[in-house]
């Protein structure tokens, strides 16, 4: 651990991933709700920007390779992934719990409404992102059981996560409770700045010619 934090790279990552959007929420004035809500939601929250703080924590971005070994950043993108995949991938059980504890409509009910509600393209595209999501955490799991070469699990992950993280945006700043104007344009910089520098490992390598 000692290692990732004495990397500045490292600490710029958390600022941004999990110190901005802690302050922009600390910053804005929502209605209460009970504690178990709100836990959620920002559980939810961060896994999401963590999601895609892992487009920053791979090999397409120099910065991160030069200041930390390759090995150990691949270890930590798959603690980060396997665990804020995990959250998000139970985010839409974790909506209804509350339920549990509350008069009204029942968890099954609101879950059943939740994912029947298609006339929402907010919540389509929680849908779609839910299974991209899913389909992304068992490729990483099964990588080596996978009957494809690892240049093409990679170009298969990245763009698997393109479309998951465009449309998981969408979904939150369409639905997020906490998507004000400035979580919002921060969900899109982050986003948009994610999937570019995802894009740009796969640009054809020109080699250099001398001038004689």
């Amino acid at each position: 651990m000692n290692t990732y934090l004495k990397s500045s790279f490292f600490v710029q990552l958390v600022l941004i991933f999990v110190g901005i959007p802690l302050l922009i929420l600390a910053l804005s004035s929502f209605p209460e709700r009970s504690w178990l809500k709100e836990t959620i939601s920002l559980l939810t929250i961060l896994a999401f920007f963590l999601v895609v703080g892992q487009f920053f924590l791979s090999r397409s971005n120099g910065s991160a390779v030069q200041e930390v070994k390759m090995s150990r950043l691949i270890s930590l993108h798959k603690v980060i992934g396997y665990t804020a995949v995990t959250i998000l991938l139970i985010h839409p059980f974790l909506q209804v719990f509350p339920r549990f504890f509350e008069a009204g409509v029942s968890p099954d009910e609101a879950f059943i409404t939740i994912i029947t509600t298609f006339t929402s393209q907010g919540v389509v595209l929680g849908i779609i992102a839910w299974f991209l999501m899913l389909t992304l955490g068992i490729m990483s799991f099964m990588r080596n059981q996978l009957p494809m070469k690892y240049t093409t699990w990679r170009l298969v992950h990245g763009i698997l996560s393109i479309l998951f993280v465009f449309s998981g945006a969408w979904h939150m700043i369409d639905l997020g409770r906490h998507a004000n104007l400035a979580m919002s344009v921060f969900i899109a910089v982050l986003t948009a700045g994610g999937v570019l520098l995802q894009l740009s490992a796969y640009r054809p390598k020109t080699e250099k010619v001398g001038v004689n």
